[in-house]
């Protein structure tokens, strides 16, 4: 769907420009290429950005149902580690060989 957003939004900048301006048919052409690839550049970096977002919660889906996790070659469980809900981080805990370790969710698989 937000590729026919941004498609839409490339067509009317494109009939603005050819209309609306005094430009020649090269500079419209130009104009009209880069605001496509900026649109999408940006409908990319959303895929990107969406996929590892998702990877990051299987990850914590599995550590709430007590699997351990790997995240840079150390094992991470409930049992060694507590879950930061707000910046999704493991912090080791108390008493353990990883106390006050902070591991980014964003590492583990």
């Amino acid at each position: 769907m937000a590729y026919l957003y941004g498609l839409l939004i490339v067509a009317l900048l494109s009939l603005a420009i050819h209309y609306f301006t005094e430009l020649d048919k090269k500079e419209k052409l130009a104009i009209a290429t880069g605001l496509l690839l900026a649109i999408l550049g940006a409908i990319a970096y959303n895929k990107y950005q969406d996929a590892q977002r998702e990877k990051m919660l299987e990850v914590i889906v599995k550590y709430k149902q007590g699997k351990t996790i790997h995240c840079n070659g150390r094992e991470v469980n409930a049992s060694t580690y507590s879950l930061s809900i707000g910046t999704y981080t493991f912090i080791g805990k108390k008493n353990t060989p990883h106390y006050a370790e902070m591991i980014d969710a964003y590492q583990c698989q």
